[in-house]
């Protein structure tokens, strides 16, 4: 995934400089060749943003523990972006007020302070509009740490649930060992008294013998 992020990176690099160039020259030109060089740098700006978009979901990719570099790389760019954009508004206007002006003449300057105002309320929406975006991302974001977590505790969840059963394994064998050796440990003691007994049994008939033999003579 980083190498694709990288890939937009190179494309974006020289897009931008080729973009910042166009421009710095839209003043200096005239005419058609003005118009057409308006045109060219929308049709880079166009691409500049899909390349922005194609870089967002690469990082939405990226694993959360290297996300946050990635993150920060693409919030210079959009501000990059942003930068460029403004420049070329600013650049476009001076080309907008100098065609008026070869149309209309003197009538075109009296407009002059309605398309700054327009252009403040335009910038103000495009920054609400670009905290809304952050604000989407931030909520995508948090939803994806969100679901990670639930999968992370369902897994310990199995592995807890798999431990109690062996667990009860364990007890459940345990519980027959014990009462395998307690019944091992009896018959043990039996036989002991079994054999006591029968020593006894023995020891009794020797002495008996002795005692009726010596009596007999």
């Amino acid at each position: 995934m980083s190498s694709d992020f990288e890939t937009y990176e190179q494309d974006f690099g020289t897009i931008t400089a080729e973009v910042t160039n166009k421009i710095g020259r839209i003043p200096k030109l005239s005419g058609e060749e003005k118009t057409q060089l308006v045109l060219n740098v929308d049709k880079q700006l166009e691409e500049v943003r899909e390349l922005l978009e194609q870089m967002d979901l690469e990082v939405r990719e990226i694993p959360i523990q290297s996300r946050a570099m990635y993150n920060s790389r693409l919030k210079s760019y959009k501000q990059e972006m942003e930068k460029l954009e403004k420049d070329f508004k600013r650049s476009r206007i001076a080309y907008s007020d100098e065609v008026r002006n070869e149309l209309l003449g003197d009538d075109a300057s009296s407009s002059e302070n309605q398309r700054a105002h327009l252009l403040d309320n335009t910038e103000k929406l495009e920054r609400s509009s670009r905290r809304l975006e952050a604000g989407y991302q931030i909520a995508v974001e948090t939803e994806q740490v969100g679901q990670e977590i639930l999968a992370n505790l369902h897994t310990d969840r199995e592995k807890i649930q798999r431990a109690r059963e062996r667990l009860r394994e364990t007890d459940a064998n345990l519980g027959k060992s014990s009462r395998i050796l307690t019944g091992m440990l009896r018959r043990i003691i039996q036989n002991r008294i079994l054999v006591f007994i029968l020593g006894a049994i023995v020891l009794l008939t020797i002495i008996l013998a002795i005692y009726f033999n010596l009596r007999g003579h």
